[in-house]
């Protein structure tokens, strides 16, 4: 878990992993404290510059598969009839405090296996294509070619629930998951086809969010709702270059921040939500001087260095 404590104004950070069904929690032995009791900041953008202690340490963009579907899934009434593919993305993120995973893909058995492909992805046609994941893009692969596995990640951070965002955490068993309090309680009306039911059993054991927070050193939660109920972005600060925001689905193309359109899905339609979203993303970005990754944007991951290389 993440522990942040408000002391002379800046905020302290301590990382405790809980492991699910255990009793004890086992502190990492490389320096981590718990400081106070848990608790989230009301962290906002003016915060950012102010209440950071240190910076994270590298950043990995992980391809976990792609998806091809009609582009006006990523942006509102514009592409009818032209289909993109498009890149589905995770990031590992390393701090002074830890490892973040932000979003973990989809549930590979869900794509591989033919009677669970059609059960789940048929009924998204002709909208959506079924994802295409190999086994070597499933996390703990990503994690072994780094000599890592499961037990070394300390917060799997979702930024919504989606399928293609959450379905993979199947791979990923006692590891602690944050996510925003909205985004469980819209999961829960199932009134979201985008969300599997299977793939928030485990909501009961999840660290809640009800605002933007210091997840780690370096790493900071940013609530963007509109796509979802509940989508939050990551600010990211590294030792060289700018810092980074993760959009998660508040932007999946460069289109939606460049031009300001909202994605074709919006929870309960609200578009002005979604929008206001995406113009706080960019005056975030333009304070900060910060770059803007967009979430399903091939043109943009292919820029990005491939893994295993990464960002600092």
């Amino acid at each position: 878990m993440v522990w942040v404590v408000r002391w002379r104004g800046r905020f302290l950070i301590g990382v405790e992993r809980c492991r699910m069904g255990m009793r004890r929690c086992r502190r990492r032995a490389a320096g981590f404290k718990t400081l106070g009791t848990p608790k989230s900041s009301n962290f906002d953008d003016a915060e950012i510059q102010e209440n950071i202690m240190s910076r994270a340490l590298r950043l990995w963009p992980l391809l976990t598969g792609t998806h091809r579907y009609e582009k006006v899934v990523s942006t509102r009434n514009r592409g009818h009839g032209h289909y993109i593919d498009a890149p589905i993305l995770a990031y590992l993120i390393e701090s002074s405090n830890g490892r973040v995973l932000y979003d973990v893909g989809c549930d590979y058995k869900k794509i591989a296996t033919p009677e669970l492909r059609r059960q789940y992805f048929d009924p998204m046609r002709p909208l959506f294509e079924p994802p295409v994941m190999l086994e070597e893009q499933r996390i703990p692969n990503y994690l072994g070619r780094l000599g890592l596995s499961a037990a070394d990640i300390d917060v799997v951070f979702l930024g919504h629930l989606h399928f293609d965002h959450a379905g993979g955490l199947c791979d990923l068993p006692g590891c602690e998951v944050h996510v925003h309090q909205a985004e469980v309680a819209a999961a829960n009306t199932r009134l979201d086809d985008g969300i599997f039911d299977d793939e928030t059993a485990g909501q009961a054991h999840w660290r809640l969010q009800s605002a933007g927070y210091t997840v780690s050193a370096g790493v900071h939660a940013i609530e963007t709702p509109g796509h979802t109920a509940g989508h939050m972005s990551l600010f990211i600060e590294l030792p060289k270059g700018r810092p980074v925001i993760l959009c998660g689905d508040a932007a999946d193309l460069r289109e939606n921040l460049v031009d300001e359109v909202a994605p074709g899905y919006c929870w309960q339609d609200n578009e002005a939500l979604a929008l206001a979203s995406i113009r706080r993303l960019n005056s975030l970005a333009k304070s900060e001087n910060a770059e803007l990754w967009p979430n399903h944007d091939f043109e943009f991951f292919n820029e990005l260095p491939p893994f295993p290389r990464h960002r600092e």
